[in-house]
């Protein structure tokens, strides 16, 4: 981590999360982490396969990718830290990311039943210039019992699933009573790991 050839202190610049999502703002909001929202409007990252790639890259790259696109939007001169996140959940090996419509939204749910499957939150901090301040990823793992049909059906109906890495929220689903038990931080499993978050975010200055 570094603060590069910038002479404006790390703690005053402002932080700018790359995301669209609203679970993240809400997580950075109620741990009192000042930001604002920027997403670059060119990248899309439901065109990209992941292929061969480790789940630990893939979610990684993608978070590089969305942060690095809003800093080379920002003028280089001035003092910000951009923050990229992406979250993907992992079952034996294959790496599943949101629900393309329903029925795919269906597949997932199901395929996680009974089984454990685990979630990966990948996290990329840089500057207006594009330098890197810090990369990490977090892992949960998580257990879904049996669900049920017409509880299936009810949250397929909702449209809930929808813009959301594994097709759920875990807190959302909790709190509607589904069967989940979980190992790790809850919040990187909703999309942002706040305990590393606020970790190295107090060694940038930044929280």
């Amino acid at each position: 981590m570094t603060q590069g050839r910038e002479s404006t202190p790390i703690a005053d610049r402002r932080l700018i999360l790359a995301s669209r999502s609203p679970r993240r703002r809400a997580l950075l909001s109620r741990a009192g982490i000042a930001h604002e929202v920027r997403v670059a409007s060119d990248v899309d990252d439901s065109d990209l396969h992941p292929g061969g790639t480790p789940a630990e890259n893939w979610v990684a790259s993608l978070a590089y990718l969305k942060a690095r696109a809003v800093a080379d939007s920002l003028d280089p001169d001035e003092p910000a830290v951009v923050l990229g996140a992406d979250t993907v959940c992992v079952l034996d090996g294959e790496i599943i990311g949101q629900p393309t419509d329903r029925e795919d939204a269906r597949r997932i749910i199901r395929s996680f039943e009974g089984r454990r499957h685990d979630v990966l939150t990948g996290v990329a901090l840089v500057d207006q210039r594009g330098e890197m301040l810090d990369l990490f990823v977090d892992r949960a793992r998580v257990r879904v019992g049996a669900i049920g049909d017409e509880a299936i059906k009810a949250y397929l109906d909702s449209g809930d699933w929808r813009g959301k890495a594994g097709a759920y929220n875990l807190f959302e689903r909790l709190e509607a009573g589904w069967p989940i038990e979980f190992e790790g931080d809850e919040t990187t499993i909703v999309g942002l790991p706040m305990g590393a978050m606020k970790r190295r975010l107090r060694m940038l200055g930044l929280a």
